[in-house]
């Protein structure tokens, strides 16, 4: 069952709802998940397996980058300032 965020997300940049193995479209779901855990942390800095969770998140995402900005630049960089990644 897909929640209501994730079904906007693949809404707005995926171009289908089944369509969640494009990588463009896992690296804004990672980065919606990397988020909310941050907030997540903010309360509770004692919860070390989210922690955790969070850090093996982040390479995931790091990784699918490095894919897309090899693959195809233009579509990297949209990428980057859609969500605010990187100055």
């Amino acid at each position: 069952m897909i929640t209501i965020k994730k079904e906007e997300i693949l809404k707005n940049y995926g171009k289908s709802i089944e369509n969640t193995g494009d990588s463009k479209v896992q690296v804004i779901l990672f980065t919606y998940r990397i988020n909310h855990l941050s907030n997540h942390l903010k309360n509770n800095k004692k919860d070390f397996n989210t922690e955790r969770a969070l850090v093996k998140l982040v390479g995931r995402r790091k990784k699918l980058l490095k894919y897309i900005e090899k693959h195809d630049i233009n579509n990297y960089k949209a990428l980057i300032k859609d969500l605010g990644l990187r100055k």
